[in-house]
């Protein structure tokens, strides 16, 4: 496409006073990381393309099944057990051919993010992980790259910049908030899903082509089913002088002592040297090491970060958290709200 006839495609937003030719050519030029999918990234995926970003890398490791389809908009019955980012890959590729697309069929975590964001300008969270939520704020607050993350359970969600020139999510989430929930415990509704995921895409847009006020430093929240909203700056949180770090499998050391608090008819000891608590037990059950590091392990992290909050009060060495997952996610503890899945 010739440079006159991509003029005329975003001209309608060109001719936005605050974003401007400029603002064009900085979108044309940026490169961003997608962490997810789903029903967020719906939206934001058709919104990012369509307003022409110039390289967007798709990082997911589901695949599209049933009941994704009342809020994954872009996939249809056909793309029934297909890969998501392939699915989503070939719908934008059809909305825009000149945006580069690039899908990974992949679990994005601690491990992965450096090499998933190298050469990227700014991260998106579409996940419904709130591990992997904190591990990229993380990554983007020691690299200085935006973070544009949402989170949504049933009829109630929020939509945020971190990082970048802001304070990071666990300056404004120093404790798991209540709102932390998943689409596969609480349920969702699709609209509300359409709403974050365009609400993220327009922050994005700002962030990409300077727009003022920065976006970065800003919460928005929506509950109800009238839609009620609210929000804040947060530009001036102070980032907690500690915070456990969500880590992945294959960053646990041999000196690690590990605790895996799924029950075993969730998932196999995450290591063989794994000793399998009970999150109720583990007051009396469990003396901590001299030295080196205690891991908690559990399905999503929810347990992880309540054992933490405990052992912390008694304990005060090192503790990392791992959001490991379970064999059959339906049927995992009530108490850890939120799976490794995509929104």
């Amino acid at each position: 496409m010739g440079q006159g006839d991509k003029m005329n495609r975003y001209s309608r937003q060109i001719l936005v006073p605050a974003f401007g030719a400029d603002g064009q050519r900085m979108l044309n030029r940026a490169r961003v990381l997608v962490l997810g999918a789903g029903g967020l990234a719906a939206p934001l995926l058709q919104y990012l393309v369509g307003a022409g970003i110039g390289n967007i890398k798709l990082v997911d490791a589901d695949r599209v099944s049933l009941d994704n389809l009342h809020r994954q908009t872009l996939f249809t019955e056909a793309d029934i057990d297909k890969p998501k980012v392939d699915v989503a890959r070939m719908r934008m590729q059809a909305l825009n051919s000149d945006v580069i697309i690039e899908p990974v069929m992949a679990a994005a975590d601690s491990s992965n993010i450096t090499s998933l964001a190298q050469d990227c300008a700014l991260i998106i969270d579409c996940a419904d992980s709130f591990a992997l939520s904190y591990a990229a704020s993380d990554f983007c607050r020691d690299t200085g790259l935006p973070l544009i993350s949402a989170s949504v359970s049933g009829i109630e969600g929020y939509v945020g910049g971190f990082c970048g020139t802001a304070p990071s999510l666990r300056a404004v989430f120093p404790q798991l908030p209540a709102q932390f929930g998943s689409c596969a415990e609480d349920g969702v509704l699709g609209p509300m899903v359409g709403i974050l995921g365009a609400m993220q895409a327009q922050m994005v847009l700002a962030v990409l082509a300077g727009m003022q006020p920065s976006p970065l430093g800003q919460l928005i929240t929506i509950s109800g089913s009238d839609l009620r909203h609210g929000g804040f700056r947060f530009d001036r949180a102070s980032e907690p002088e500690s915070g456990w770090p969500f880590i992945a499998k294959n960053m646990l050391a041999g000196d690690d002592t590990v605790i895996d608090l799924r029950a075993p008819d969730e998932a196999p000891l995450i290591t063989d040297q794994a000793l399998r608590l009970a999150l109720a037990d583990l007051a009396h059950a469990f003396t901590p090491p001299p030295r080196g590091r205690v891991v908690f392990c559990c399905r999503s992290g929810q347990r992880a970060w309540q054992a933490a909050e405990h052992l912390s009060s008694r304990w005060h060495g090192r503790i990392a958290l791992l959001a490991a997952g379970s064999i059959h996610p339906t049927d995992a503890s009530p108490t850890d709200t939120s799976p490794i899945d995509t929104i």
